[in-house]
Parts: structure tokens; C-alpha cells; sequence
């Protein structure tokens, strides 16, 4: 047993470590930060709360059913029943019932708060899908930052160490007398210049490599890493369409339009729920109640004696009358009690709003205000998404044409550097015009990868307008 579970808890260790330290690819990345990110678990508890709303509705449209009880204690100077003299005593008695009510009308003051309620969640929902892809696009520009920092790195170490090549060999030329002595301080020049540039890009690296980690709430720097993967340029068919597909695309499926249209159906039907205040409302009610006492109580006999009532004028005969004799009982039982003093109450209530301190009318005026400014909010948002396209998409189409002049200017570059370093080679040329060569190299280097990196970005902002998911 030991033994299993040693192996155990290796296994899990290693597994775990294997979780914490594998390299993250972009879909692992949008993911985590979408289940994990801040922003998004509050929009998440604003769906909740809505539809918390929502189940309030809908109870308006159930009846109001209510129990009471209650049990008092009457002490003090009360009558006796027995001996029907006041003496201080002690009564208690218990008493419960049950209240229902209903709205039978309202204006449909219940539907149209029902209504508003359902769009509620819808825009809440749509919050909540907006928030997601705010959150993902943030993510993808922050992982092209990682792997334009990686990449970048890894050139400039390349370009170090094909120049500390460059000065090696150069030395050799110069102990075999083939060069002069002076032609190694520009290539010393060279070398130390591309350290520099190196250990910047390293420090780029680490510093875009710790943003990503921090925006996925990472704490484990050390050894959080993205994936090994050659992540070439994208495809950029979505410039087949004009800016007028791609707007009219994504006015049918970006979250923040059918945000802005829910909020402009709510405010509708909550300035239909303003007016129904006009109309009256009428309630029906039912109530039923009872009663119990604990106190003692006179009862019947069942047999007769007699009392006098008078005396007959003029001869003092005095007249007698039968009373029917009565005892001290307990109080009956509490269930007999119950149904001898229960009772039923029910009936109907009109309510016709006619003077409330202007309160409705001003409420209409409101709820009209915010139709209008939920009309002028999805304009505005129209406007402003319509603007942002022809924005991203003559961005992308920049970028595709930039990129392709960087590749130009690369490979003319490249050709230059590779016919200066045989000049050098062969003592034809100086050192500083061989430096000045390699320095518009790595230049151009530089610069394609950034407008690589660039054009990629822009490409999928592009096509996340559009609707298409965020993938490398």
C-alpha cells in the first residue's frame, strides 16, 4: 500500500507540475482568461440578478396569500363569568386567519414589467458576450506581443552571433596580414551594438512573456511559457469583402449592437409600463379568520328554578318565573371553538387614479426621455462601430501592403549585406561600409517582423468584427 501510494502522489505531482509549466497556445490562453477574468464573473452575476427580476415578474401575475396568528393575555380587572362580579384576572385567547389577494387588472402593468424583465436578461446576456470578446481580443494582441517578442529575440541573438562569426573571421584575416588591424574596430563596434539590442529584446520578451501572464492571473512567472508553434501570416480573405458587408455583418451579430437594441426595447416597454398607470386597477381579496378562548364558561343544566320578578299590586303576592339553571364548565375544545367563531370575508376593490401629484405624468415623461437617449445611444453606436471597420479595414489592408514592402526591402537588404561582406572578404571594401550594410540588414529584419506581427493583429480585429472566431 505504501508503495501504490507513493507512486500516487508522484503521478498527481507530475501531473500537476505538468499542468502549471506547459506552454499555453492562444485558444488555452482565451479560454482560461475568459472563465477567470474579473470583469466577466461580475457580468456573469449581473445575468443572475436579472433574472432574479425576471422570477419577481412573474410572481406579480400570482396571488397574494398570507397566514396570521396570534395569542394575547388580557390581565387584569375583567368580569367573572361565573359569579358576574369584576375581579382582576388573567383571559387568554388565541385568534388566526388567512388573507388572499389578486390583481385582476392593472392596465397589464404585470405584462409589460414581465417583458422588460426578459429583455433584461437578453442585455445582460449580450453584457456578458461583449465582455468576452473585449477579454479575447485583449488576450490575442497580448499573445502577438509574446511571440513577436520571442521571435524577435531569437533574431537578435541570431544576428549577434553571425556577427561575433563576422568578427572572428575578420580577426583571422587580420593575424594572416590580409587586413588591417583597424578594419576590427568597427566589427568590435558592431558586435557590442548587438549585444545591446539582444539584451533589449530580451527584456522585451520578459516583459510582454509577464503582461500575458498577469492578464490570465498567473502567479507562476517563472514558468509560464507559450507554445512552440511557427505561426505564419494569416490569410487575408476577409479583404475580399467591402466594408459595407463586413458593417452589415456585424450589426447582426456584434453583442454591443444587440445590446444597445435591447436597451431601446426595455426603455420602450417600460414607458408602456409608465402609462398603464392611467388605467384603474381592480383587486379582488378573500379572508378568512377565527378564534378560540381559554377562559371557563356557563352552561345549561337542563333543569329549571324559580326566581321572583315582582310583586302583584294590592295584595303583595310576590311572582315567580322559571330561569334555567346554569353550571361552571371548561372551555370547549379547541377545534369546536375553531368552527363555531371562524368567519369569511371577500369582495372586490376598484382603484381609479385621478389626481397624484403629477406623479404618473411625470414618470411617462421620463420613461420617454430614455427611449429617446437608448435611440440616440444605438445610433451613436452604429456610428461609431461603422467607423471603427473602415478604420480596422484600410489598417489591414495598410498592413498587408507594408508587410510586403517590409519583405521587399528584406530581401533587397539581404542581397546588399551578402555583396559587402565579399568586398570586405576580399579587402575590396571597409569595414565601416560592411557595418553600415549589416546594420540595414538587421534593420529590415526588425521591420518585417514588427509589420508581420502588426498585419496579423489587424487581419483578426478585422475578422473578429465579422464574426469569426479568434484563432492563429
Amino acid at each position: 500500500m505504501p508503495k501504490y501510494l507513493s507512486i500516487l502522489c508522484f503521478t498527481l505531482f507530475a501531473y500537476s507540475y505538468g499542468q502549471q509549466s506547459a506552454p499555453w497556445t492562444l485558444e488555452a490562453a482565451v479560454e482560461h482568461a475568459v472563465k477567470n477574468n474579473l470583469q466577466i464573473r461580475a457580468a456573469y452575476l449581473d445575468v443572475i440578478d436579472a433574472e432574479t427580476y425576471k422570477s419577481q415578474a412573474i410572481g406579480n401575475f400570482l396571488p397574494s396569500l398570507n397566514l396570521s396568528a396570534g395569542h394575547s393575555w388580557n390581565i387584569g380587572l375583567n368580569r367573572n363569568l361565573t359569579t358576574n362580579l369584576l375581579e382582576d384576572l388573567t383571559n387568554q385567547f388565541s385568534s388566526g386567519g388567512l388573507d388572499m389577494s389578486l390583481v385582476i387588472y392593472n392596465g397589464r402593468r404585470n405584462v409589460y414589467q414581465l417583458m422588460s424583465a426578459n429583455l433584461g436578461v437578453l442585455a445582460r446576456q449580450y453584457q456578458l458576450e461583449d465582455m468576452k470578446e473585449d477579454v479575447m481580443l485583449l488576450v490575442v494582441n497580448s499573445f502577438l506581443q509574446v511571440l513577436f517578442s520571442k521571435e524577435n529575440l531569437a533574431v537578435q541573438n541570431n544576428l549577434l552571433e553571425v556577427a561575433k562569426t563576422e568578427l572572428s573571421q575578420t580577426e583571422t584575416l587580420v593575424d594572416a596580414g590580409v587586413l588591417p588591424k583597424g578594419e576590427l574596430f568597427e566589427l568590435q563596434a558592431t558586435v557590442a551594438s548587438q549585444e545591446q539590442q539582444a539584451v533589449a529584446a530580451s527584456n522585451n520578451y520578459e516583459i510582454a512573456r509577464i503582461s500575458l501572464a498577469q492578464l490570465l492571473l498567473i502567479d507562476d512567472y517563472k514558468n509560464f511559457s507559450i507554445a512552440e508553434t511557427n505561426y505564419d501570416m494569416v490569410a487575408a480573405t476577409i479583404l475580399d469583402k467591402s466594408p459595407k458587408e463586413l458593417f452589415q455583418k456585424a450589426l447582426e451579430s456584434r453583442n454591443d449592437i444587440m445590446l444597445a437594441k435591447t436597451n431601446v426595447e426595455i426603455a420602450q416597454t417600460n414607458l408602456k409600463t409608465a402609462k398603464s398607470a392611467y388605467q384603474p386597477t381592480l383587486t379582488g381579496y378573500y379572508g378568512y379568520s377565527s378564534r378560540i378562548s381559554y377562559g371557563d364558561r356557563l352552561i345549561a343544566t337542563g333543569t329549571y328554578s324559580a326566581y321572583p320578578i315582582g310583586v302583584v299590586s294590592g295584595s303583595g303576592e310576590v311572582v315567580l318565573a322559571p330561569r334555567a339553571d346554569t353550571e361552571v364548565a371548561k372551555y370547549l375544545p379547541l377545534g369546536e371553538q375553531w368552527k363555531q367563531n371562524d368567519g369569511h370575508n371577500f369582495g372586490v376593490n376598484l382603484r381609479i387614479p385621478i389626481l397624484n401629484g403629477l406623479a404618473v405624468k411625470n414618470n411617462v415623461r421620463r420613461n420617454k426621455v430614455s427611449v429617446e437617449r437608448s435611440n440616440t445611444l444605438l445610433s451613436q453606436q452604429k456610428q461609431d462601430l461603422e467607423r471603427t471597420i473602415q478604420q480596422s479595414y484600410a489598417d489591414a489592408k495598410g498592413a498587408i501592403i507594408a508587410y510586403e514592402a517590409a519583405q521587399k526591402t528584406t530581401l533587397a537588404r539581404k542581397q546588399a549585406y551578402e555583396y559587402a561582406q565579399n568586398r570586405f572578404s576580399n579587402g575590396a571594401a571597409t569595414s565601416l561600409a560592411f557595418s553600415q550594410a549589416k546594420q540595414r540588414y538587421d534593420a529590415a529584419v526588425a521591420a518585417e517582423l514588427q509589420a508581420k506581427f502588426d498585419a496579423i493583429f489587424k487581419i483578426k480585429v478585422l475578422e473578429f468584427y465579422f464574426g469569426i472566431p479568434l484563432t492563429l
